[in-house]
């Protein structure tokens, strides 16, 4: 089920797009650790699954995203970070896979701690953990990405559930969402204390809502129109 989280909010209170955020890290070392503060604790999961499915083993894995984000904060990889030239998704998985792939890269592994900024990774909380190296690593993070994406915007949906912004059981809602196996109508509006034609209404909200609230994700990451990417990430997921 998904996690407690604070990240979320109305639509309209959602942070300025990633892109911006990206834009103004071009600008110092602060605007970057910035940056990195709202990027990486929505990404850090595809990137390591990505590490874990090129072969690596799971402190490698950690220790390679580590050495990463210090490339994303001390060199020009932000920097080269285009709006025009495509989704954020494509870029970074694009370069971690380069950088995992450069030996040089590799090198700052012996300069991190020296002085030089540190960037926290997560501790790991994935549902699953890749056991072994994949045919294709960048579709395995398309999916982690994708899985990443729907699951955000489950939680700020969940935070409208709370504020009171939205009416009903959420934890009901959810499994109607793809977060657990899905009721019978007649099973959840007795448990949500619904006549069934309210009941069907309000679940045909409540997947409103949420297709708005994962659209406003993937929106987030690309400069133009965001159909493109979310068709992408669907295609991900399916089986």
């Amino acid at each position: 089920m998904v996690q407690e989280t604070a990240i979320g909010g109305p639509r309209r209170e959602f942070p300025p797009t990633r892109w911006t955020l990206i834009s103004a890290a071009q600008t110092s070392a602060e605007a970057r650790r910035a940056a990195l503060g709202e990027l990486l604790p929505a990404y850090w999961k595809p990137l390591y699954v990505c590490a874990r499915y090129e072969g690596l083993d799971r402190d490698s894995a950690k220790d390679a995203i580590q050495g990463f984000c210090a490339e994303l904060l001390e060199g020009d990889l932000l920097a080269r970070l285009d709006p025009d030239k495509g989704s954020m998704r494509a870029y970074l998985k694009t370069a971690l896979r380069n950088f995992l792939r450069d030996e040089h890269a590799r090198a700052t592994a012996a300069r991190r701690g020296g002085g030089h900024v540190q960037v926290a990774v997560h501790e790991l909380t994935l549902s699953h953990e890749p056991t072994a190296p994949s045919e294709d690593p960048g579709r395995e993070l398309d999916r982690e990405w994708a899985t990443a994406v729907m699951e955000r915007a489950a939680q700020r949906l969940r935070a409208e559930f709370a504020s009171g912004a939205r009416h009903g059981p959420f934890e009901l809602a959810a499994r109607f969402l793809g977060f657990g196996d899905p009721p019978s109508y007649a099973d959840a509006a007795r448990e949500a204390g619904m006549g069934p034609v309210q009941l069907k209404a309000w679940v045909h909200r409540t997947r409103t809502r949420y297709r708005e609230l994962v659209k406003d994700e993937v929106a987030s990451t690309v400069a133009g129109d965001p159909e493109v990417e979310l068709a992408s990430l669907l295609d991900a997921l399916a089986p």
